[in-house]
């Protein structure tokens, strides 16, 4: 699964010289039934070929075939979106197959087009899912629309229910009590090893399923650091396939991630008024960025705005200038701001927001960051 990580080791190539390719490629089925994603690569890559400029031209030509020859003969393993990157002058070759198609693109710059991961990861963030039954408990994760089951934890031995009540029943005699206690012996277990799911794999949400009788014993056992991570739950058969599972826990994630969004907007809004380590506006956040004081860059998936950056420093700007302020170097224009603009928050230890859709955000300028000081 892709993670910041993945991200940031991209972002640590910018800046270092040399030119990138980079490809994004909707290959989802039900936007190809015809496997019409291989006429739009060969158009894409004839469109660049004819506008790129022939000095560079020569130094992506073997970057462009490989890519081509990439996605020419590996079409089975495709999922619903494909990312690759390439430069020979920087010896870098990474794909990923994703779970959610992605807007056709093929960038050739001097960085990294990232974006498009960048919005992904922030609209698509990890879920726990924990399946839990008398004997069994299931546990998976919820990523860029994808799930995928990470294990399984069984107690054995734990006796049969009784005929006049289900095993999450009032105990009516001995042999009620016998199971419960058998049961709650495994729901110990699996809490234990959920909690170190949970910490091991960097997973701050949680979504339990099951028989509502389960789910609620569940719930009264966990530790409320565990508990706090807890964002809804669901009724799911315990033998339910990958993909049900999934279709079941996507509402629950889509309406708490809406609520996330507005609140981090709201708090924004707020503290960039009172000037409370906050800004809007994308000059203001290029200004923070060059002085590293970003703690966290917000900004609606659907921005665009060009700009320009100095060839020898770096500084970037909004604004038409024959030299740079700080090393009288030239300027270059720049059409995906916002990508270099997150690439080096991301290179300063930064944390990313990507919004979905916000009526007071765009009305604010669409980007905006809160600060560390």
């Amino acid at each position: 699964m892709l993670n910041m990580a993945d991200l940031k080791e991209l972002a640590n190539y910018n800046g270092k010289g040399g030119y990138f390719v980079s490809l994004y490629l909707n290959v989802d089925p039900n936007f190809n039934k015809k496997g019409d994603y291989i006429v739009h690569i060969k158009n894409m890559l004839k469109q660049t070929a004819e506008s790129l400029d022939k000095a560079v031209y020569k130094k992506v030509k073997e970057d462009l075939e490989k890519i081509e020859h990439y996605v020419l003969t590996n079409k089975r393993m495709f999922k619903k979106g494909l990312a690759l990157f390439s430069s020979k002058e920087r010896s870098l070759w990474r794909e990923y197959n994703l779970g959610l198609p992605v807007k056709n693109e093929l960038i050739v710059d001097k960085g990294v087009y990232t974006k498009p991961l960048i919005d992904l990861l922030n609209n698509y963030q990890r879920y726990g899912v924990l399946l839990v039954g008398k004997d069994s408990a299931r546990i998976f994760i919820v990523h860029l629309g994808e799930i995928v089951e990470y294990g399984e934890v069984y107690t054995a031995d734990i006796p049969g229910k009784h005929k006049k009540g289900g095993w999450f029943g009032l105990a009516q005699n001995h042999f009620e009590r016998h199971i419960n206690v058998h049961v709650g012996i495994h729901l110990k277990d699996v809490i234990e090893k959920l909690d170190s799911f949970l910490a091991g794999e960097y997973i701050g949400r949680l979504i339990l399923g099951g028989s509502d009788e389960a789910v609620s014993m569940f719930k009264g056992m966990l530790h409320k650091i565990t508990l706090d991570k807890l964002i809804g739950s669901v009724k799911i058969e315990m033998f339910a396939k990958s993909d049900d599972v999934l279709s079941k826990v996507e509402p629950i994630v889509a309406a708490y991630e809406h609520k996330q969004e507005e609140a981090t907007v709201k708090d924004l809004i707020a503290k960039a008024m009172k000037n409370e380590a906050a800004v809007l506006g994308l000059e203001n956040v290029i200004n923070a960025i060059q002085e590293q004081k970003v703690m966290k860059l917000v900004f609606i998936s659907s921005y665009k705005q060009n700009g320009f950056n100095c060839k020898s420093c770096g500084f970037l700007t909004t604004q038409k200038i024959n030299s740079c302020p700080y090393c009288k170097g030239d300027f270059e224009g720049v059409d995906y701001m916002i990508d270099i603009v997150a690439q080096k928050a991301i290179q300063q230890g930064a944390f990313i927001e990507v919004i979905t859709e916000n009526k007071e955000l765009l009305q604010a300028g669409g980007i905006g960051a809160f600060l560390r000081f």
